[in-house]
């Protein structure tokens, strides 16, 4: 007979799984990434993976203090992502062709 538990233990090692395969292909981009816009977007999502890792691994052990390290992940994930976009607008990237574009080049 099935069991909830048997159940729930089934699908964090499903999940896992899925997770470790998101994680190399995302690392993928970070490395190989064409612009720097696209390796800041591959950190974010990893820090989405991350934060997935953490979850599965508070519902198979039932530790809930994993939740709170989850939620500050998820913070400091966002305001990294805000610090990188905010560098790469400041920065201004090479073909940019918005109307702050030949301002940045005079």
């Amino acid at each position: 007979m099935i069991t909830p538990a048997a159940i729930v233990s089934t699908a964090a090692i499903a999940a896992l799984g899925i997770l470790c395969v998101a994680l190399l292909i995302t690392v993928w981009r970070v490395i190989a990434g064409p612009s720097l816009p696209d390796r800041i977007l591959a950190l974010d999502m990893l820090t989405g993976i991350a934060i997935g890792f953490i979850a599965v691994v508070a519902v198979r052990t039932g530790f809930s203090l994993y939740i709170d390290i989850a939620i500050a992940l998820g913070l400091v994930g966002f305001l990294a992502t805000v610090a990188f976009a905010r560098f790469v607008l400041s920065r201004g990237q090479v073909g940019d062709t918005g109307p702050g574009a030949q301002r940045r080049s005079e």
